[in-house]
């Protein structure tokens, strides 16, 4: 999409003029990156309003809260599980290091779950007072757009509240799916795991996607029996082939049980619990089966295509590099526009946005080398290009240095399970395009790799880089033999 810049199109509005309009700005959808965008806003002297839905923490149907998926029901959460199950492991590499421990220790998943939702309470207050310091107006309720400058917001009670706005952003977010198979009721999503009343058995996880894979690995690290279906070779499809194929072998370690190449045809509740039965025939028994098979942009009740605003084929809606919709007035950002569906990546676009329309810079999102992280056990986390896409996009060779061991931490607990490390390297100009890594503290180490590679890095500056030691981080400034070089035109055929 493509639109002419007009000087002082997107420059603050003039409070004199705009007289007329309740609002400068109103954003709906009270996430990440509708609070960055609102408060920024705020800040730049624009009067801004944001609406979001009431936040309920127990029920696990209930749709709203200001800090959005991220804080109430994706990234916050998920983490604290994945703390939680990461100390299964630990408690039994203890022994090792002198630590008398009773053979069955036991785990409280009420407990859990009962901090984690104080915490998640307690970040949703922060959200609103954050907002309201910043002088944001906030609604509680359901907004949807009924013109190119107005919003209507309905209330729990169903009171309907109009405002008029010169800006209206969206940023609404995504919500998760269900396969269209018999039986999908029986089954659950990412949103209602988080909230299990019960801590599962045995739980089947359908999907390769990094949801899938975090969540198998919290309840086997808590003891549960999990089975992972997935469509492809390996998990994760998008990522790097080398990494994906240290990921599955990392879950299959851990005591997860993996099915590639497999599906769920039907779901079927009897007496032992929920019957799965896959398009390879074969039937599983479980206590829950989690649908982590994709999430799709919240647009359905914005009431859009009655304003004009475009959508694509999933109903993400089209924006320009800006932010933009084809309505001059109206905007989007977040997962909601599904370019880069992370919660970092909104918040960019949430800045980007304030400054454009009420900062009077002209500002577009920079979405080179951003890094990302799959909260396995042990997780992953890349930057850049992935092998295959280096191959793909070279005009010259490439070439890749990897580094497998075992952690230091593992000689002692003697727990089997290498750290892999790979850089990826223009042979020509010695840039480093991608890095990734899988094994502890993968994204804490990833997160100043993606600096240097922001910063346009050559190898040969990683390799004059004093590293610490001991410490796995400093494999990434010592790996000096090539591993294999790839010749430009040699591109990569893969369906895994």
């Amino acid at each position: 999409m493509s639109r002419k810049m007009l000087d002082g199109d997107l420059s603050k509005p003039n409070v004199e003029e705009e007289a007329h309009f309740d609002f400068d700005l109103f954003v709906i959808g009270g996430g990440s990156g509708g609070v960055r965008a609102a408060r920024f806003s705020a800040n730049f002297g624009a009067k801004v309003g944001i609406c979001e839905l009431p936040f309920d923490p127990i029920s696990s149907e209930a749709y709203g809260g200001f800090g959005g998926t991220c804080v109430i029901r994706g990234c916050v959460p998920k983490k604290i599980l994945v703390y939680g199950a990461t100390f299964g492991g630990e408690i039994e590499d203890a022994r090792n290091y002198g630590w008398g421990l009773p053979e069955n220790v036991d785990f409280n998943w009420k407990k859990l779950l009962k901090k984690k939702t104080d915490e998640i309470v307690r970040l949703n207050g922060v959200y609103k007072r954050l907002l309201s310091n910043a002088g944001v107006k906030l609604y509680e309720g359901e907004g949807k757009i009924v013109g190119p400058n107005e919003v209507e917001v309905t209330q729990l009670d169903g009171t309907k509240l109009c405002y008029s706005a010169k800006h209206i952003l969206i940023a609404t977010g995504g919500r998760a799916q269900r396969p269209p198979i018999p039986g999908q009721e029986l089954g659950i999503t990412s949103d209602e795991a988080l909230s299990l009343e019960e801590l599962p058995k045995h739980a089947v996880v359908l999907g390769g996607g990094y949801i899938s894979v975090e969540f198998a690995s919290i309840w086997r690290g808590m003891g549960a029996t999990v089975d992972l279906l997935f469509r492809k070779e390996l998990p994760l499809r998008g990522f790097d082939d080398e990494m994906r194929a240290v990921v599955a072998r990392n879950l299959e370690g851990r005591g997860i049980n993996l099915h590639p190449r497999t599906n769920i045809t039907e779901l079927i509740k009897s007496d032992k619990g929920i019957k799965v039965i896959t398009d390879h025939g074969e039937e599983l028994v479980a206590d829950v089966v989690l649908f982590a098979t994709g999430r799709a942009p919240n647009t359905k009740r914005l009431n859009l295509k009655a304003v004009g605003v475009e959508l694509d084929e999933i109903g993400a809606v089209k924006v320009d590099e800006y932010s933009r919709t084809n309505i001059p007035s109206i905007w989007a950002i977040g997962d909601v526009t599904n370019r880069m569906n992370l919660t970092p990546v909104a918040l960019m676009e949430g800045t980007c946005f304030a400054k454009t329309v009420f900062g009077g810079q002209s500002c577009k999102a920079d979405y080179g080398n951003v890094p990302c992280a799959v909260f396995s056990i042990p997780p992953l986390s890349v930057v850049g290009l992935s092998e295959e896409q280096a191959i793909e996009q070279a005009n010259g060779d490439i070439l890749v240095f990897t580094s497998g061991f075992n952690a230091m931490k593992n000689t002692i607990s003697g727990r089997q399970e290498k750290t892999i490390m790979k850089l990826v390297v223009d042979a020509e100009t010695d840039k480093v395009l991608g890095a990734s890594m899988c094994g502890p503290d993968a994204p804490e180490i990833m997160q100043g790799i993606a600096v240097a590679l922001k910063c346009g890095a050559t190898k040969a500056q990683f390799d004059s880089t004093v590293g610490i030691h001991p410490s796995s981080a400093e494999e990434f400034v010592t790996m000096r033999s090539v591993t294999r070089r790839i010749a430009a035109g040699n591109k990569p055929k893969t369906n895994l």
